[in-house]
C-alpha cells in the first residue's frame, strides 16, 4: 500500500483561477481554448433537462424539411458553452457576481459534432463606488465554430474581485 504524499511545505503551489480585476486588460482578445465539440447528445439531454421541446432540437424528420435541413443545437446550449469556455481563464474564483447580458445573438445555427470555440474581448471595466475591492467588468464573447463562422456573440457584466479586496492584503 501507498504512502500518503505530505505536500512540500517550501514548493510553490500555483492554483488554476480566473484574472483580477486590474489583471483583465481592455481590448486584448482573450482565446480560450481547447475548444469543444458538441455531439447529440449534449443537444438532447440539455434540451430535455431544460424543457425545451422545441422540435428543431429533437426530432430529425421534422428538422430536414426546415430551412437548415436538419436539427439545430439548442442556442441556450451555444450560449451556455459560450460563457463557460471563458471560465477558466478569466473568472474562474475571481468572480463576485454575474450581472446581466445584452446583445445576445446566434448569426448563424450550430450543428451536431460543430466545434464551438470562443473568444472575449474585455470592453470597459471600473471600480465599483459602492463595494470597496470590486470592480464591475464588461466583456464580449464570439462564439465560432471550426470553419471560422460566428455562431454566437454575447455582451456580459460581471462584478470581479480586485486583489486586495479578494484577498485582504
Amino acid at each position: 500500500m501507498a504512502e500518503a504524499t505530505v505536500p512540500d511545505p517550501q514548493r510553490d503551489v500555483v492554483e488554476q483561477r480566473g484574472l483580477y480585476f486590474e489583471e483583465l486588460d481592455t481590448e486584448v482578445v482573450y482565446s480560450h481554448k481547447p475548444g469543444r465539440t458538441l455531439t447529440e447528445t449534449d443537444n438532447v439531454l440539455f434540451t430535455t433537462m431544460t424543457m425545451n421541446t422545441q422540435a428543431l432540437h429533437l426530432d430529425a424528420a421534422w428538422s430536414e424539411s426546415q430551412p437548415f435541413g436538419q436539427r439545430l443545437m439548442n442556442s441556450m446550449l451555444t450560449l451556455a458553452t459560450v460563457v463557460g469556455q471563458s471560465v477558466p481563464q478569466l473568472t474562474q474564483g475571481t468572480i463576485v457576481a454575474q450581472l446581466g447580458m445584452t446583445d445576445v445573438g446566434f448569426p448563424h445555427p450550430l450543428f451536431h459534432g460543430d466545434t464551438l470555440y470562443t473568444e472575449t474581448i474585455v470592453t470597459q471595466k471600473r471600480l465599483s463606488g459602492s463595494r470597496p475591492g470590486q470592480g464591475i467588468v464588461t466583456m464580449e464573447h464570439t462564439g465560432r465554430n471550426q470553419d471560422g463562422t460566428v455562431v454566437a456573440t454575447v455582451t456580459r457584466s460581471v462584478l470581479m474581485w480586485t486583489k486586495k479586496g479578494h484577498l485582504g492584503s
